[in-house]
């Protein structure tokens, strides 16, 4: 027998950090899944120790003050593209607002930090929410090209094909006929 789980990563960071966390007694709120803040100072002892506990799940600490501006940066990028009404404006001017630089400056530090473009984590962001709309969703490419802003389903099927090496349309087909021997599997 074969179970099939939908799961929200989101949720999962919240459930894993509170469980983590309220173990230590320590006043804090979760900003968002990827920030913490203390209500209340730590000692060196204690924060060694819910470092080491969360390394356990994959969580690192950063503090470097570049690598926190570049994890702002994927975060913003990824909540502009899974959000469900996008922005209304250019992605360069809403990264902008939203972390009170300008973009030449996330641009030029998230190259440094990260050796690829902003431009190329939002193509592969954008292509990674696709996929899923394509394989939870019963979307046309049209209806997907127009939700992402793609200036038309050619653009959004040369950029699938370039990130994945397949179309969109084999793609959808592959999906389906993965599900279709999933399904008789299971009858």
């Amino acid at each position: 027998m074969k179970l099939f789980l939908k799961t929200d990563s989101n949720f999962l960071i919240r459930k894993i950090l509170e469980e983590k966390l309220d173990v230590f007694n320590i006043k804090y709120n979760l900003i968002n899944t990827n920030e913490i803040l203390f209500l209340e100072s730590i000692d060196t002892d204690t924060y060694t120790k819910i470092t080491a506990v969360l390394s356990e799940y994959g969580f690192e600490i950063i503090e470097n003050q570049k690598n926190i501006i570049v994890q702002k940066i994927k975060e913003t990028i990824t909540d502009m593209i899974f959000n469900e009404e996008g922005p209304s404006v250019k992605s360069s001017v809403y990264l902008a607002e939203k972390l009170n630089h300008s973009y030449g400056y996330l641009s030029n530090l998230f190259s440094e930090v990260t050796y690829t473009s902003i431009e190329n984590f939002i193509i592969i962001q954008k292509i990674e929410y696709v996929k899923k709309l394509i394989t939870h969703h019963d979307f046309t490419l049209t209806e997907i090209a127009f939700k992402l802003n793609y200036s038309s389903v050619a653009h959004l099927s040369s950029q699938f094909k370039n990130t994945t090496g397949i179309t969109p349309s084999a793609f959808q087909r592959i999906i389906k006929k993965r599900n279709e021997l999933n399904s008789q599997k299971i009858n």
